[in-house]
């Protein structure tokens, strides 16, 4: 018989006081119902707020082998947070996902469905393409920032994919490894390089449709200098993929 499969979720955090604890609530009801096995890595940047002590509290409830705190010393960019939850990684299969309600857990049974019908290696939830696929909260003007930051990088890197600025995504562990061996990026264009670089390295990916929820609680962190910040890793992912 072969081993069960294992699910690692990475939690980059940063002013989550309020959302961690129904986000991890929300993940072990989704796992314990779905008799799946996991852990949830937290990494904290340093929040002001007290989210690492929420997430200690958190690791006392559901205990140490399901949570696993893994803090920084100061906000240090999403790319690398996924970097370095990823070394403490024991799942078969890694889920990243943001923590405050816009990535619904209730789609990782789709995702894990979708992994073991076609084999692939790994499964990008899109709010663009397929039956129920959408985005909730948002007002015009970020809707049509956001459209417009996929309609750039499909035309400039062509990636194959309808979503590649979305951040909930399933990944066989040592493709992650491999792929995130070669991403540069460190910001909000980690995900970006992500798939386009997976693609180029012929990893099987497949779209699950998805609905996106703007945050209940805290504020963005998407500003001026993250929108150049992901004009400038369009071009530079031209020039080298």
């Amino acid at each position: 018989m072969a081993p069960k499969d294992k699910y690692t979720v990475i939690l980059p955090t940063y002013n989550e006081r309020r959302n961690l604890p129904i986000i991890v609530w929300l993940l072990h009801r989704t796992f314990t119902e779905n008799n799946l096995d996991y852990e949830i890595i937290i990494v904290d940047d340093a929040s002001p707020d007290g989210t690492l002590e929420i997430a200690t509290q958190l690791q006392r409830l559901y205990t140490s082998q399901r949570i696993l705190l893994r803090p920084r010393p100061g906000k240090l960019g999403l790319g690398t947070a996924y970097v370095h939850g990823l070394r403490s990684a024991t799942g078969t299969f890694v889920i990243i996902m943001d923590a405050d309600f816009s990535h619904h857990p209730k789609f990782i049974p789709q995702f894990i469905a979708t992994q073991k019908r076609t084999n692939c290696d790994i499964v990008t939830g899109t709010r663009y393409s397929g039956a129920g696929a959408g985005v909730y909260g948002w007002d015009l003007k970020r809707k049509m920032v956001s459209r417009g930051a996929n309609l750039v990088a499909d035309t400039v890197l062509r990636p194959g994919v309808s979503d590649l600025t979305g951040s909930f995504r399933l990944y066989r562990r040592e493709v992650l490894e491999k792929v995130m061996g070669k991403t540069e990026s460190k910001g909000y264009t980690f995900q970006m390089e992500l798939m386009t670089r997976a693609k180029g390295m012929g990893c099987r990916v497949e779209e699950c449709p998805i609905t996106f929820v703007d945050r209940v609680y805290g504020e963005s962190k998407l500003g001026g200098e993250e929108i150049v910040e992901y004009l400038k890793g369009v071009l530079s992912l031209w020039l080298k993929v």
